[in-house]
Order: C-alpha cells, then sequence, then structure tokens
C-alpha cells in the first residue's frame, strides 16, 4: 500500500502581506503530479487545509479545484481532516461530493470514527481520520467532563476509532496534534486556548502502524519512525528558512511496517536570510525569494530596503547585526563588570551607534548632566 502524506497547505496565507496564492497552486500540482507518478493508492492530507476558519473564496476555489484534479486525474483514496486553523463545517462541506467509498473527509468531531477501508495483495487497510478539537467539543461529543487537555481528546477519538477496526487489519491514524518531542517553527497557534499542556504523548498511538500528523511544519518523526509529521510544503517565516520542504511517501508491507521516502517541494520563492554588507547584497543576483537581510554596515544606510528591493523585489524585513549583538561593558583590563558606571554606559552605547571619535566638549557635556541627575537624586 502506497500513501502519500502531507499536511498544513495554510491556503489563503500571506508572507509578511504577499500574496501565496500563485506558490499553493505551484504546491497543489506537484502533489496532484506526485499522486500520479508513484502510483499512490490514498492520498493524506493531516489538517490546516486553510490558514482561516473564513478564508477568502479564492483559497477555497483552489482548493476544490485540486480535489477534482484527484478525483479525475488519479485512482486514489483520499483521507483529509481539519486542523485547528480550520472550519469543520467548511471541512466537512468538501464531502459532500465525495466517493464514500473510497474518499473519507472529516471536519467535525464525531464519537463514531468509522474507518475508511481500502485493500491491497496483503489485505485490509484501515484508514481513521481524527480531525482536530477542542476540549469542550470533545465534552460534549464523548459525554465525559473528564476531557481536559489535547492529549485527552485524542485518547478519546483513539479509542472510539479503534472499536471500528476490523481484526488484522493494518492501521493508520490521520491527525492534527503536537507530539511530545517535535520540533517547532514560529508560525505554529497554539493548540490550548488558555494555556495548559498541549502535547500529546506517542503511546495515545500504540496500535497504530502508520501515523500521519499535521501541525507542526518542519518533516520529522517523532518518537518512532512511524509517528511521522510530512511537514508544510510551504516556509511562513524566516525561521524555516533551512528546512527542505517535502512530502512523504509512505509503503506499507503485509505485517504493517512502512519505509519513508521524502519527496522534495519545489517552492516558486523560498524563504532565505542574506548576510553581509548592504552594497554586496546589491550586487547579489536578483531573485523573487522572501528575502530577510541581515546587514554587516556599522552605520544604518540610507533607503537601505527601497534599494534592496530593486534587486529583491519580495524583501520582507531588514534588520543590522550590530543591533543583535547584547551590550557588553568591560573595565580597562577587559574583564566584564556587573556594574558599570553611568559614563561607561554612555561611552560603550556611543561606539555601538559609531560615534566613537567625540570631542572633549562632548565628554564634559556628558559628565556634567550626569553629575546634575546625581545631585537631584540626593536632593530627593
Amino acid at each position: 500500500m502506497k500513501l502519500l502524506h502531507t499536511s498544513d497547505l495554510h491556503l489563503g496565507r500571506q508572507f509578511n502581506g504577499i500574496s501565496l496564492e500563485e506558490d499553493h497552486a505551484a504546491v497543489l500540482d506537484q502533489i496532484v503530479e506526485a499522486v500520479k507518478a508513484n502510483g499512490v493508492d490514498a492520498l493524506i492530507i493531516a489538517g490546516d487545509v486553510f490558514d482561516r476558519a473564513s478564508p477568502p473564496q479564492s483559497s477555497v476555489r483552489q482548493f476544490n479545484g485540486f480535489l477534482q484534479r484527484v478525483k479525475t486525474e488519479t485512482n486514489a483514496a483520499v483521507a483529509l481532516i481539519a486542523g485547528n486553523h480550520d472550519s469543520g463545517d467548511r471541512i466537512d462541506l468538501s464531502a459532500i461530493a465525495a466517493d464514500r467509498s473510497r474518499w473519507l473527509i472529516r471536519g467535525a468531531i464525531s464519537s463514531e470514527e468509522t474507518p475508511l477501508l481500502l485493500s491491497d495483495q496483503h489485505g485490509l487497510v484501515a484508514i481513521s481520520a481524527l480531525p482536530f478539537a477542542y476540549e469542550y467539543a470533545a465534552r460534549e461529543c464523548f459525554e465525559n467532563e473528564a476531557i481536559d487537555t489535547p492529549e485527552d481528546v485524542l485518547v478519546a477519538q483513539v479509542a472510539a476509532a479503534s472499536a471500528k477496526i476490523p481484526e488484522g487489519a493494518r492501521w493508520i491514524i490521520v491527525a492534527h496534534a503536537f507530539v511530545t518531542g517535535g520540533s517547532v517553527s514560529e508560525s505554529e497557534r497554539s493548540l490550548t486556548r488558555v494555556g495548559g499542556i498541549e502535547t500529546v504523548r506517542t503511546s495515545a498511538f500504540d496500535r497504530a502502524h502508520y501515523v500521519a500528523l499535521g501541525h507542526l511544519h518542519r518533516p520529522q518523526s517523532v518518537g518512532a519512525d512511524h509517528i511521522r509529521y510530512s511537514g508544510s510544503p510551504l516556509a511562513f517565516g524566516f525561521d524555516e528558512a533551512d528546512s527542505e520542504k517535502s512530502m512523504s511517501l509512505i509503503e506499507m508491507d503485509a505485517a504493517g511496517e512502512v519505509t519513508i521516502e521524502t519527496l522534495p517541494i519545489t517552492p516558486v520563492r523560498r524563504a532565505r536570510v542574506l548576510r553581509g554588507r548592504h552594497a554586496e547584497l546589491l550586487h547579489s543576483d536578483p531573485s523573487g525569494d522572501f528575502i530577510k537581510a541581515e546587514l554587516t554596515d556599522d552605520a544604518p544606510v540610507i533607503d537601505g530596503m527601497k534599494r534592496l528591493r530593486e534587486v529583491f523585489p519580495n524583501a520582507c524585513e531588514l534588520v543590522y547585526v550590530r543591533n543583535e549583538r547584547p551590550l557588553e561593558v568591560k573595565s580597562a583590563d577587559g574583564q566584564a563588570i556587573t556594574a558599570a558606571e553611568p559614563a561607561d554606559v554612555v561611552w560603550n552605547f556611543l561606539s555601538e551607534v559609531g560615534l566613537e571619535g567625540i570631542t572633549e566638549v562632548e565628554q564634559d557635556l556628558v559628565a556634567s548632566s550626569l553629575a546634575r541627575l546625581r545631585q537631584k537624586e540626593d536632593a530627593e
């Protein structure tokens, strides 16, 4: 059985105010082509289809067109769930025209966790699609006031799903959660509304042969190879500039053991961090990538971002490396001191902003100003 696992599309999202519609279109094309090229039996989308509960209509049309392509151009089954960014009711609407024998689309939580049953030459494969839900919704659904954490929610969902798995079937769980040990990015939203513990232990999935997770944006396995995040297909922040985006191609054998291959995703525009002097960056090769410029210049550059955008039209951030270095005050022998004299702090600040050659008159002005402040404090 071959599965293609992806998640966290976040259709409708912007990158620092720049539309990602073109970028998402390229990603959806690559997913369809990967399904066709690899003879995939089931496509799994583990939540956060949209970036918000009320996405723009252009994103809804984009996703509906994608589902139509999967339906008409491939023979793949589909397992799709709502994530914490999605409206469960909107995701459920996508199931209206679905082939119920081949597609399992789950938006709202339910105590009836009926799996999608597929078969290959080795027998049955059952896919349980467990949509994200907050604790209050799970308490009502399962009539259990003891549900108090995201882990409690998933444990209840998994128990309900387990009861419907045919004996001897290999079991796949699709879920949207923060599993303990996962590596996070800056662009993920907390799964708890009023603080609390949002992580879920891997033991919640003990019986499953593969767990297709969504929520964390970096591709990774957690706790065991078969408990995996595919990661988001696009970078949504500069902290992900070092992250290679991919889809997870899963092949499951007769015993339920899985082998995992990552299929790289080629984005239209990457998130990149460039460091150097402003003049050096202006001589770089032009690019439409999203750029964060970390300037090593000693003094601010006039119209720095405006001039940078002549080479990088999607430059989003400009920072000076010198501003990110913590100020350190040292004594005359070079040793750090714990309590700095006010005058030393002033000299250090002036040096940091590039004003090292101050005159004696300026030194006297600083000294006299500090003396007046001391006198005022003593008088009070």
